[in-house]
């Protein structure tokens, strides 16, 4: 998700994995997996080339939460009784039930997160359009 929200951050810009990762403080070699899963999820593509890198499909305002988190990471509900006890064959038991209910909240609350309303809101923070524009030029980083 930090990935993604550099990228937003970054007014269309293409990024490389090593500005993502710089900024976001995240290994280089872990983001190059999540990239490639966000590539496939169709949320973001990528360009090689000089000034290549990795720009978002779509406006921050049209991409949800819930979207990049199936696209690298999917939750996964429970359907049934993870320890396939006989007597939670019909439904699920109290506690499954509750870990169940509270996947569905998480996943409603990503549902109606976009990417601009997350870079909308105020952090006491400095923001992260400061640190995008804080990055050297694509071309001293090749």
């Amino acid at each position: 998700m930090r990935a993604v929200l550099a990228l937003a951050a970054g007014d269309g810009k293409p990024m490389t994995t090593r500005q993502i990762a710089e900024t976001m403080k995240v290994p280089q070699s872990y983001l190059s997996k999540v990239l490639q899963s966000l590539v496939r999820g169709g949320l973001v593509y990528s360009t090689r080339g000089l000034k290549g890198g990795f720009v978002l499909v779509d406006t921050p305002e049209k991409i949800n939460m819930l979207q990049i988190l199936d696209a690298v990471s999917p939750m996964k509900r429970i359907e049934s009784c993870p320890l396939d006890l006989d007597e939670h064959s019909s439904e699920l038991c109290p506690l499954h039930q509750r870990l169940d209910q509270a996947m569905a909240m998480v996943q409603e609350a990503f549902a109606g997160t976009t990417l601009a309303e997350i870079l909308s809101e105020d952090n006491p923070c400095p923001t992260l359009k400061k640190q995008l524009q804080s990055l050297q030029p694509l071309e001293t980083l090749e």
